[in-house]
């Protein structure tokens, strides 16, 4: 197999003090040479990663990390080889979106950018995001950014990180709906919509499982973002799901709910970030006429009322998911959820099926809602969504048969946190 070459372009990245720029490239003689074996240890900070696929194969999905510290990072891939033709798909950290399904001919090389948020649970050197148990095994919660080259027949000839310090920053604040799913056959729009931006815009998906917004702000997330996040960026926020399941004194869609809102708009308005509410996707909760019944409760008129009061704008994602389901149908809107009869996935023995988590398709079209939410709002780093979006109407969605994901390698069958 041909070797993929290493080039650091700076100080030896093991010290990781600082960002640095480096680049690993098929063509580059001066490069330092990695051989298809050599996997990903902390004392030279990079490497082909996740062992169980090592040895990386010629046309075959890889992943490989670097260890950088915190921030935003330029991604610049060459897609395609000079020996045979390709179709590959780019995911970074936690199965997040970037290319997807890109042809290219025998010979021909594509070059693509975007950026990568990169983050682990520290806040200074004294304090930390409590994650949860099952966090810890993320790859958004580590020291390294990890790169996943899939497809039908993955083609990367080279890969170059450099730091992205000239970016607007989406913070995505909320819970299963908005996280980055490590696992198929999960999946949440947070992760999809970075596909859409060009490489002026970063997506730091802070969202969780089974999270509050009381539970978001008490585990150091918003603090997190709050230490990292500068004036013009922009903070979007989506609770409601696990919100209205709390029975505690004070607890309400217009009590503590309400409050912590406010929260979060007030920190985000001291630092010159925009915030910007996300009313919560509908549950598969279909009445007898085949109509979607409202099992929020108050809580997305709580997100409006709030955002009035304090002039948030509002993508209304919860009239948008009803239309989309409605449109899908009954039996039709399965096909966007984890709905899955057993085993269709590797040690998958029971069935699935869930009515609240979406799967890949399911969470690539929520994403395209949320654009089109910006859009609508007419928010100033809309400009850098890509020409390829031409639109998006939850009447008339994307035909299930024509969407293409390659998963991952990994599966998990239990069911994130929340419903």
């Amino acid at each position: 197999m041909k070797k993929r070459l290493l080039t650091i372009l700076s100080c030896c990245i093991a010290t990781c003090l600082y960002a640095q720029t480096f680049s690993f490239d098929g063509t580059d003689k001066t490069a330092i040479q990695i051989k298809p074996s050599d996997v990903y240890n902390t004392t030279i900070g990079y490497g082909y990663d996740l062992t169980r696929l090592a040895p990386v194969e010629a046309g075959k999905p890889f992943f490989f990390s670097v260890s950088v510290p915190d921030g935003n990072y330029r991604v610049t891939v060459t897609l395609g080889s000079k020996k045979c033709a390709g179709n590959t798909t780019v995911r970074a950290e936690s199965r997040r979106l970037f290319v997807e399904n890109l042809i290219t001919k025998k010979g021909a090389l594509r070059q693509v950018s975007f950026v990568v948020n990169k983050r682990n649970t520290m806040i200074g050197t004294n304090d930390r995001v409590r994650i949860k148990d099952r966090e810890k095994t993320k790859l958004n919660w580590d020291d390294k950014l990890t790169i996943e080259i899939n497809g039908d027949a993955p083609a990367c000839s080279s890969i170059k990180i450099e730091p992205a310090d000239d970016v607007t920053t989406l913070w995505l604040c909320g819970n299963s709906t908005v996280v980055d799913q490590d696992y198929e056959p999960w999946a949440s729009w947070g992760q999809m919509i970075p596909r859409w931006f060009d490489d002026k815009i970063a997506v730091a998906n802070y969202a969780e499982s089974g999270e509050t917004a009381a539970s978001f702000i008490a585990a150091n997330r918003l603090k997190k973002i709050m230490t990292l996040a500068k004036a013009g960026d922009y903070l979007f926020i989506e609770f409601g799901h696990n919100d209205q399941k709390q029975k505690t004194p004070g607890s309400g869609a217009y009590y503590n709910f309400a409050t912590n809102l406010k929260q979060f708009i007030d920190e985000a308005k001291a630092k010159g970030v925009t915030p910007v509410f996300i009313t919560p996707t509908q549950r598969r909760t279909f009445n007898t006429a085949g109509k979607i019944t409202e099992s929020h409760g108050d809580y997305p008129d709580a997100m409006r009322w709030v955002a009035q009061h304090e002039g948030v704008q509002v993508i209304e994602l919860h009239d948008m998911t009803r239309t989309f389901f409605e449109t899908l149908g009954v039996e039709g809107s399965k096909q966007s959820l984890v709905h899955y009869a057993a085993n269709t996935f590797p040690g998958q023995f029971t069935a699935l099926a869930d009515n609240t988590h979406f799967n890949p398709y399911g969470a690539y079209e929520i994403a395209k809602m949320v654009l089109q939410g910006i859009k609508d709002l007419n928010m100033p780093f809309a400009s850098h969504i890509s020409t390829d979006f031409t639109g998006f109407d939850p009447a008339h969605p994307d035909d299930v048969n024509l969407f293409h994901w390659n998963n991952s390698p990994f599966f998990e069958a239990l069911k994130p946190d929340g419903n």
